[in-house]
Parts: structure tokens; sequence; C-alpha cells
């Protein structure tokens, strides 16, 4: 077997395995790293044998940047520590009782084996050929040292020897297969006769009675959640901007410090672009010539130029500034002295002559006219500057303040309130799921401590307390009673209308005429993913059993609005291609085939598991 592994090391499962170990942390999701480092303190013992404390942390601290990454805008606030923590111990223990396994079995690489796997590994290759710089990169970017991803290597390699072969041992029977085909690919064809809630709506009532018995019976239906009252201090960007006074002074400097960009010079050019090639030295050369004799630059670019729009201008192109132009025709166009003509100049689209026709200059706008854009811009500025110092400042003293309202009059900030806030959420900016996990934590729900300052959005951070807890209670019902009363009405809807399409199905099964009913919409050889009749009457539709010869088999798709009453008048399986033409047939079984294969694995991990014996400080 290990000779198989080094001459297939650059096949998939090597693979497979480098990118476990870079990119999800490991075939679980987050135990790429395994430890074996004894004397040190351990999180949990697996038939004896330690995962450390460092090995756990670490792993703990890989999971929580793996998710981070996989976050539009990583926000250290929304990771749910405990839960990474309970997650990563569970799969340590679970990855040792594999490597147990593993290595009761007799499976180990040895130093060689891990040598040839790594030098052929393409992540650790340059040009062909492995880089030991660009390998010691690569591991010690993982965190790790080269001792301990050797390590890794070679015991999540045998590991995954074991899963592969039980993955790929997976079998499904050929006629299961084509079963399971024929039903996928069936037809039916049916009719569906619809019954309205106005139908029945004259039988639907609901008295208080009823809502009332409701209430009772559902209490543990209407408790209103916990939840808390909070204070907070909202700082951003945009508030502490429109805070900002910018004095004239400031302005007139900020003024004189854009006025070179404010003005703008536009020049007018022609040019003669011809293709370049192996004649275009050549060509260009005739033309410097014959200009150089005094013929018409605007001549010359109407017979050479392809630019044929404005060959036919007589090589003009108009006004334009900087930024418009490649970069070689750009840099040269504004080197250029007003009537002089360039050497050849050389950019993507071919060979040019630029000739400078006219220079003309903007005028820089008035004070007056860029007061309002530029004080804005200034303000920004500023507050820009001010709003990392005042972050930082509210981030320290929110933190040793028993209240906020010492550090929000220290840096003139508003104390505003929120009321009824769940574990859900509330209005912003407690709409943010880091903000309230932190605000039900227990140091700041049962300590009475100020949460962290976190960012809830681009340039806007809040930090809070909770001013009052409310304890989760039962609404009142005159709170509810509408909402139980419009619940009870359309489950009588509902019941009444299967009660009218129970009706019809009977008489239809005694021998009743299908076309007294009323009028039926029929479906033709409609197949199983079809949305042509709805998803409810689709789903009955192929949950009904086959009709007999003349005999339609009856069944009903019921909601609050509508029943449907179904006669399913035949069913047709669907066809299997004739062998070398059964492409679907081989997915298929190759599908069920890897499911199968995947289940055992599952069942055999398992065992395993059970069987361990495993110890928690």
């Amino acid at each position: 077997m290990l000779q198989d592994i080094r001459e297939n090391a650059q096949g998939t499962i090597a693979k497979i395995i480098i990118g476990l170990l870079i990119v999800s942390l490991s075939i679980w999701g987050m135990d790429a790293i395994v430890g074996g480092f004894s004397g040190e303190p351990e999180v949990a013992t697996v038939n004896g044998e330690d995962i450390t404390e460092r090995e756990f942390l670490r792993v703990v601290q890989m999971e929580s940047q793996r998710q981070l990454s996989r976050m539009e805008t990583p926000d250290p606030s929304m990771l749910n520590e405990d839960q990474i923590r309970t997650d990563v111990l569970d799969a340590l223990i679970q990855e040792q009782v594999l490597i147990q396994d593993a290595n009761a079995q007799g499976l180990e690489l040895n130093d060689e084996d891990i040598d040839s796997l790594i030098t052929q590994m393409p992540q650790f290759q340059v040009d062909g050929n492995f880089n030991r710089d660009r390998f010691v990169a690569a591991v010690r970017n993982m965190g790790m040292g080269i001792a301990e991803f050797r390590e890794v290597m070679r015991k999540q390699y045998v590991v995954n020897q074991i899963r592969g072969g039980i993955v790929q041992s997976g079998l499904v029977a050929e006629k299961n297969a084509e079963q399971l085909l024929q039903i996928q690919n069936q037809t039916r064809s049916f009719r569906v006769l619809e019954i309205p809630a106005s139908a029945v709506a004259d039988t639907v009532s609901v008295t208080d009675a009823d809502v009332e018995r409701f209430y009772e019976e559902n209490s543990g239906a209407f408790q209103q959640p916990e939840r808390v009252d909070a204070a907070y201090i909202t700082l951003s960007l945009g508030a502490l901007t429109e805070s900002i006074d910018v004095d004239d002074a400031e302005l007139e400097a900020y003024y004189e410090q854009r006025a070179a960009d404010l003005a703008s010079e536009e020049r007018r050019a022609s040019h003669i672009l011809i293709e370049e090639g192996s004649d275009a030295d050549d060509t260009m050369e005739l033309i410097q010539e014959r200009l150089a004799a005094g013929e018409s630059f605007a001549d010359l670019a109407r017979e050479y130029s392809i630019d044929t729009v404005s060959a036919e201008e007589g090589g003009d192109l108009g006004f334009a500034g900087r930024g418009i132009y490649a970069g070689a025709f750009e840099d040269a166009l504004f080197d250029l002295e007003k009537g002089e003509i360039s050497g050849p100049v050389r950019t993507s689209f071919g060979v040019h002559l630029i000739r400078l026709d006219d220079v003309r200059q903007s005028e820089v706008p008035s004070l007056d006219d860029m007061r309002e854009e530029l004080s804005r811009e200034l303000a920004r500025e500023q507050a820009r500057e001010r709003f990392a110092e005042i972050r930082a400042e509210l981030a320290d003293s929110a933190y040793a303040a028993d209240d906020l309202a010492g550090p929000a009059e220290e840096l003139g900030l508003e104390v505003r309130e929120a009321v009824g806030i769940t574990r859900d959420g509330g209005q912003a900016p407690f709409d943010h799921a880091g903000l309230v996990r932190q605000l039900f934590s227990g140091d700041v729900l049962e300590d009475g401590y100020n949460t962290e300052l976190i960012d809830v959005g681009d340039n806007v951070s809040v930090v809070a307390r909770v001013r009052e807890y409310h304890q989760a209670a039962q609404m009142p019902l005159d709170e509810v009673q509408d909402q139980i009363r419009a619940t009870l009405e359309q489950r009588k809807s509902r019941e009444a209308l299967a009660e009218k399409a129970d009706a019809i199905i009977a008489d239809l099964e005694a021998g009743v005429n299908a076309e007294t009913m009323g009028e039926w919409a029929v479906y033709q050889a409609v197949p199983r993913n079809s949305s042509e009749a709805g998803p409810a009457i689709m789903q009955r539709v192929f949950s009904l059993a086959r009709p007999g010869e003349d005999e339609p088999r009856f069944g009903k798709a019921v909601t609050a609005e509508v029943a449907s009453v179904i006669a399913l008048d035949e069913v047709a399986d669907g066809e299997i291609a004739e062998a070398g033409e059964g492409a679907e047939l081989n997915q298929l079984r190759e599908f069920l085939a890897s499911l199968e294969g995947q289940r055992e694995y599952a069942a055999y991990q398992q065992f395993l598991r059970n069987r361990a014996e495993v110890e928690r400080p």
C-alpha cells in the first residue's frame, strides 16, 4: 500500500490531504493539527492518549480564523466561541479515535514516505521542482513547525486510506438503481378539481370561547421572550463630520491646496496611426520625410492612418485631458509644444505620429462656488482623524466605567435608550448579532458591565449596557386574540374544505360521474419535477398508488384557501437506456454507491467512537 502511496503522491489523495491541511483544516472542518506532545495539560484523554491543551487552543484559533475568513465583513464579535470550542474538542476526539484505529491496523508512513509526498506536492514546487522556501513559508502560514506538519501528514494520510477504502467500497444492486431511475423519470396523467374557501365560508365560525380555549391550551405559544432595555452610545463618522465646523482660514488654505487639482488642462491632438509590423518603421520614416518636405499632416493622415474616423478629419482627435489616452500616447502628447510633432509612439493600437494643435486651460472655480463641497471634504478628513482617536478613548473609558454617562460626557456623546431587545435582536443598532450576543452575555447581563465597543457598520461603533431585564412572560389574551382568531378561522376553513373534498371523493369512488362535480383541469404525462400544477398537488399526485384499469385513484391536497381533488388516471414508468447508452443510469449507480460508502464510513466512525474510553477533566 505504501509503495502505491509513493507512486501516486501527485494524485487525487495527495491533493485532498494538502487541501485539507491548508484550506479546510481537516476532513471534518477543523481538526487539521494533531498532537502527541506529552507532559502538557490535557483537555481530554482518548483510550489513554492525551489531547493537549496546546493543540486544542491552536485548533480553536485556526477554526475562528477560518470562520472569520468566510464572513463578507470579518467581525470577531459574531463568533460563537463556546460552540467553536465544543465542536473543536469533539472533532479532535473523533480524529484521535481514527488515528488509533489506523495505528492498530498497522498503517503508517516512514520518514522516506513523508519526504516523497512533500517533495512531489505541486503546492510546494516552483517550475516543477520542490522549493524548500515555499514549503517552509506555507507551513509557517498554518501556524505550524516542520516537525508538526510532518506528523500531521503521517497521521492524516493513513486515516484517509481507511476512509477512502470504505467509501469506495460502497455497492448498490443494479436492479435497485434501475428501479429508482424508473421512478425518478416517471410521468403521471391526472385531473384536478378545485374547491375554493368561499364554498365553505358559511360553515366557518369562531367564537370568543373558542379563542379563549385555544389560548389556555396553547399558553406556551404565547410567551413573550426574555428581553432587555439598554442604554447605548453610538460613535459614527457621519455624525462626527456633521459636528465639525470648518473656519474660513482652514477653508481658504484647503482651497489653495486643492487649486492645482481643480485646474485642468486639455490638449487638442491630431495623429497618424499605422499598423505595427515589420515595415512599420519604414512607413513611419517615409511619412516623416514627406512631412519634412512640407506636405500636409492632414493629407498624410487621410492617406496612411488606419484610424478611419479621425483620418476623415485630417487626424483630428479633438480636445482631451489626462486619463483619456493610453499611457505612452498621453505622455508624448503632454510633452509636446503647440504645433510640434512627436516621433513614433507605440501603443497597443499601433504606431502613432502625434501633433499638438492647441492647449486650453479651464478656469479654477471660485471659493464661493466650491465652499459647500470643500467644507464637507475638509470636515470629513478632520472627522476621520478624530474618529480613530475618540474610538480608542471610548473603548478605554467604557471598559473601566460603571455606566455610560461618564464616557458620554467626557467625549461629548449622547446616551440613547432602546427597549424590548430579545436574543434575536431589535431595532438598529441591535440588529447586529455580535452586539446582541454581548448584551446577553453573563458579564453584561448578570454582572452589570458595559459591552465591548462593537463595530456595527462602516465607521459606526457602539457600546451598550443593560438598564433593565425582563423575564419571559405570557402575553395577555387581548394582545393575541386577533392572531388566535385568524389561526382558528384558517384551521376550520381547512377542515371544512377537507371534509368537502372527502365527500366528493366518496361520491366519485361510488361511481358518480366526475363531470357533474365541476370543471376539471387535465394534466397529461407530467414529470415528477414539473411545477405545472403547483408543489402541493404534485407531491400528492406522486404519492398516490397506481390506478387500476379504467379506475382512477383519488386523493386531495388542502390549504386554508383551496382544496384540490385529484384523480390519478395513468402512471408511466421512466425508460432506461440500452446497454452502452445508459449514462444516466451509470451516474445514478455511482451516486448511490457513493452514498452507501459514506453511510458505511459514518457508521464505522460511530462504532469506533462508541467503543472509545474518553475522559474530560
